[in-house]
């Protein structure tokens, strides 16, 4: 009787650290993409030149990568997480003034932020309800964002449009695929650190948001 109810209480413990994790997380995340938002409006102001987003990104992978996972369990973690999505909506800016001069371009911007939170909201919510363990996609998905990665890297020197659009349609599959495999460890308890997986989620946004930018933005310039 003692064990069942040591069980019990561990699966109620079990369940409370995986809602502490998830709340925490979507905070957090809320707060990153607010941040996100004002940084990007900042260099928008600034004038920033389009080579800002390259050297953001570049600078914002690297700490992601290197620094990061060092301070993930103290609170410096947290300020870290904001340097990074900060960094990221900065090197946004100079991207999101060149679509706002298209013809169209406050369309493109609103679209793709309109299909971004859809494709976000839709997949966290499912992998929340249905409670699915995605872990099996994990492989897959690193395999094919490599595989991605060095078409993007042949691109630069190919300048193919097709291309393009081609490599953003399939990094919006990928990082949807992200969504699920990262809410599901969350749910399923693998994923502990919400500092870790609020940067993750973040990541697969800010992805999705800049793939679907490109894929509008060629649209839009075939019309």
């Amino acid at each position: 009787m003692n064990q069942q109810y040591s069980t019990v209480a561990r699966r109620a413990t079990s369940v409370l650290e995986t809602n502490k994790v998830l709340r925490n997380t979507y905070m957090l995340l809320a707060m990153t993409l607010l941040f996100s938002a004002f940084t990007a409006a900042v260099s928008m102001f600034l004038k920033m030149p389009p080579m800002t987003y390259l050297i953001s990104v570049i600078g914002a992978m690297v700490i992601a990568m290197f620094i990061l996972p060092r301070f993930a369990n103290s609170t410096a973690g947290i300020g870290i997480v904001f340097l990074v999505t900060g960094l990221l909506g900065f090197g946004l800016g100079p991207i999101l003034s060149l679509y706002a001069a298209l013809p169209n371009g406050s369309n493109i911007i609103t679209m793709s932020l309109a299909g971004t939170g859809v494709i976000f909201i839709g997949l966290s919510a499912y992998a929340l309800i249905s409670k699915k363990d995605f872990s099996f996609l994990g492989g897959f998905l690193m395999v094919g964002f490599l595989m991605v990665l060095l078409a993007a890297i042949a691109n630069i020197f190919l300048q193919i449009p097709a291309m393009s659009l081609a490599i953003s349609a399939v990094v919006i599959m990928i990082m949807s695929g992200f969504i699920l495999y990262d809410t599901s460890r969350i749910v399923q308890g693998g994923e502990t650190n919400y500092v870790l997986a609020t940067i993750g989620l973040y990541m697969t946004i800010f992805n999705i948001f800049v793939s679907l930018l490109q894929i509008l933005g060629i649209m839009g310039n075939d019309d």
